[in-house]
């Protein structure tokens, strides 16, 4: 305890070099903790765009899909052709599935319009709203004005970019094409009845959203689907699901879970690149508690010599001068803990708008365009921790040239 008492007044020798070390440490106990929060709502925002757009918890497609599916084909529905009624009571049947959804995606050609080209969306609107919040954003279907199409309808949804893009509005009809089951070229004009905001760019900008019913009729896909979207109970339950699924449907089909998603794996394994980031700025950080210990260390070098001819041995000068360090990584760790957990914990009700750091460029990214921090007590403990550890561990080396310093030598200088 003496030893400690004597490290702690002595950081306050020096009023300006203390800040600037605690406020190094805080700093970059700060950004860990910031950064950490913000990729952690990064990787949660691309798996809800995933669960939501792309898979579901678990998909099920054809083979024959699986080997071109970048282009969409209709022409390979789930199970050859099996009636999507019986394939969705048969699977929802399965303990813990909680629904199953069909789908249909398609690409279309556009006439009369400054976009050529568009992304027919088919979805039962009815049970999608049930399970899914399309505006990732504000939770809620994303509709900005009018209504979804009805079943069996000529009607579609837009997204606001797009609408925005082609000058469209609210009960124009919009002139497509689009290849049918049987390599037919099907001729179609929806009216417009609604305008959508997902705040995903993707689906904002290309989308025509239809009725599943009308769209697998106009693809002349008869009573099967192209896709089915399966939704969990418990999103943890997914592998279990998956397996009896496959046993159900036999050979033919694909059946893959979100977390097989390709941009989920990359972000999931991109986290360790992230710890080694925060790692050397920790150290980074930590440089100037070293320079400020080997200063003191040559500044003090009288009382290093007085300490060693009043009987402290080389082990209790060393421990001296690590506790300043340590007082010091404790200090800056615990601010950086406090202002990072106030700004994450705040962040985490106020979005960040992704578009605004990339101008809307990567809206081939699965990820809305804002994103949310997501606040984390285990975040502030692991970033307190971290601080104090790495900036202790830091000056071991330099608290260790006090133990050489001859106290005869030192009082001579």
């Amino acid at each position: 305890m003496t030893l400690k008492k004597i490290a702690y007044r002595n950081i306050w020798r020096n009023l300006r070099r203390t800040i600037l070390c605690i406020a190094a440490v805080g700093i970059a106990v700060f950004f860990n903790i910031f950064m950490q929060s913000m990729m952690d709502g990064m990787i949660k925002g691309i798996e809800d765009v995933v669960r939501v757009f792309d898979t579901g918890h678990v998909n099920v497609v054809s083979s024959l899909f699986e080997e071109d599916k970048e282009y969409y084909p209709v022409q390979f529905p789930v199970a050859d052709g099996r009636s999507t009624g019986e394939l969705i009571r048969e699977i929802e049947a399965v303990p813990g599935v909680k629904a199953v959804l069909p789908r249909i995606n398609a690409y279309a050609t556009l006439s009369d319009s400054l976009i050529k080209h568009a992304f027919l969306w088919g979805i039962d609107i009815d049970r999608e709203k049930e399970i899914n919040n399309f505006n990732l954003t504000d939770r809620s279907d994303g509709l900005v004005t009018g209504r979804y199409p009805q079943k069996g309808s000529n009607e579609c949804a837009i997204g606001v970019y797009m609408a925005k893009k082609a000058g469209l509005a609210i009960g124009d009809r919009i002139p497509l094409k689009v290849v049918s089951a049987q390599f037919s070229d099907k001729y179609w004009s929806p009216e417009i009845v609604g305008i959508f905001e997902y705040d995903y760019r993707k689906y904002d900008e290309q989308v025509i959203m239809v009725s599943f019913d009308r769209l697998q009729k106009l693809l002349v896909l008869d009573e099967g689907t192209q896709q089915l979207f399966i939704y969990a109970d418990n999103e943890k339950d997914t592998r279990n699901i998956a397996g009896k699924v496959k046993a159900l449907l036999g050979d033919g089909n694909v059946i893959r879970e979100w977390q097989d998603n390709y941009w989920v794996v990359v972000m999931q394994q991109s986290t360790i690149i992230f710890v080694i980031i925060f790692l050397v700025f920790q150290i980074v950080a930590s440089f100037l508690i070293i320079n400020t210990v080997v200063m003191i260390i040559h500044e003090r070098i009288k009382e290093i010599g007085m300490m060693g001819a009043l009987g402290m041995t080389r082990s209790e000068i060393v421990m001296v001068f690590f506790f300043e360090a340590v007082f010091l990584s404790i200090i800056g760790s615990l601010a950086g803990c406090i202002v990072g957990g106030l700004s994450t914990w705040i962040g985490s009700f106020f979005p960040i708008s992704f578009d605004t750091f990339t101008g809307g460029g990567l809206k081939e990214f699965p990820m809305a365009g804002t994103i949310f921090l997501n606040f984390s007590p285990v975040y502030i403990v692991q970033g307190f921790l971290f601080g104090v550890i790495i900036s202790a561990i830091c000056t071991i080396i330099p608290s260790l040239k006090s133990a050489f310093i001859e106290p005869v030598e030192a009082l001579r200088r």
